[in-house]
């Protein structure tokens, strides 16, 4: 176990601090975010150029590293050189939260376990915009990201969000929206949506419906810029009075419906990881003692 002070003893260790950056309105980065770019070290974004612009915007002189999800280790190892030698260094993505669908998750980590204070500071993001200006639930929701692009992965993804009964979070690309909003139907039904894109910038726009609806729009509509997809829950799920199984484990659990109603493991897996609401890969992995 480690505890982490993180506004104790600065002065004596570097620290990296995490800032999210607008989404689009540049008005929306924080002053707190807006002082400490302009204090720190060292500043590695996920694209210079990008990050150069906001700089300039506000006038903030600090010297820039690239740090993206294509950096190679020499890249994460300056970096976390720097912080163990007391610097203190901002990492940013191009909009948003860094290491949510954006590169920084690695140097994160590597921080932490290298004894070094994270510090993320609260901010602009996509996602959680979206949710909330659906109009669907809010108190529970799933935040996937890209679905991803191998046919493979992209059907066991749908069979996995299916299982959500909470509110789905999606990112797409308005190259591939249309099709993405195909498949949605296919996969999940004709279930209520709200699709936003633009966020905070002059053209924002939200579209809410079913997925029919949308479909409908989408022929005609402008598709453009980055979109967030918000898909209601799967609201068939049976919901127990009780969770009749909480005393069992997964193996248990499995065992059971197998010898109860005589099904193959691969049923009774997909049964177990819906009413646990697991992902079935984990279930499995757990059933057939398959490690990481």
């Amino acid at each position: 176990m480690k505890s982490q002070k993180s506004f104790l003893n600065q002065d004596q260790a570097g620290t990296l601090y995490v800032v999210p950056t607008p989404i689009g309105n540049l008005e929306d980065l924080t002053i707190r975010a807006l002082n400490l770019l302009k204090t720190v070290d060292l500043i590695g974004a996920e694209d210079t150029r990008n990050t150069k612009k906001l700089l300039a915007h506000y006038e903030i002189h600090c010297p820039l590293t690239s740090y993206h999800e294509h950096s190679d280790d020499s890249k994460l190892n300056y970096l976390l050189s720097e912080l163990q030698a007391g610097k203190q260094i901002a990492i940013v993505s191009d909009a948003g939260m860094p290491g949510i669908s954006d590169p920084g998750t690695s140097l994160i980590q590597q921080a932490i376990q290298a004894g070094i204070n994270v510090v993320v500071l609260p901010g602009a993001n996509a996602a959680l915009c979206a949710l909330v200006g659906s109009g669907l639930p809010t108190d529970q929701f799933y935040f996937y990201g890209f679905l991803p692009r191998k046919n493979k992965d992209r059907r066991q993804a749908w069979q996995d969000l299916n299982c959500q009964t909470g509110t789905i979070i999606l990112y797409e690309s308005p190259y591939r929206v249309r099709s993405t909003l195909k498949e949605l139907k296919d996969h999940l039904g004709n279930r209520s949506i709200a699709i936003a894109r633009e966020l905070t910038k002059k053209f924002e726009e939200y579209v809410r419906g079913t997925v029919d609806d949308v479909l409908q729009w989408a022929e005609t509509g402008t598709i453009k810029g980055e979109f967030c997809i918000v898909i209601e829950g799967n609201q068939s799920i049976p919901q127990l009075e009780e969770d009749w199984w909480k005393d069992l484990t997964i193996i248990e659990h499995v065992d059971h419906y197998m010898e109860s109603e005589q099904l193959m493991s691969k049923e009774a897996i997909k049964k177990v990881a819906q009413e646990r609401r697991l992902q079935k890969r984990a279930v499995y992995q757990i059933y057939h003692k398959i490690e990481d």
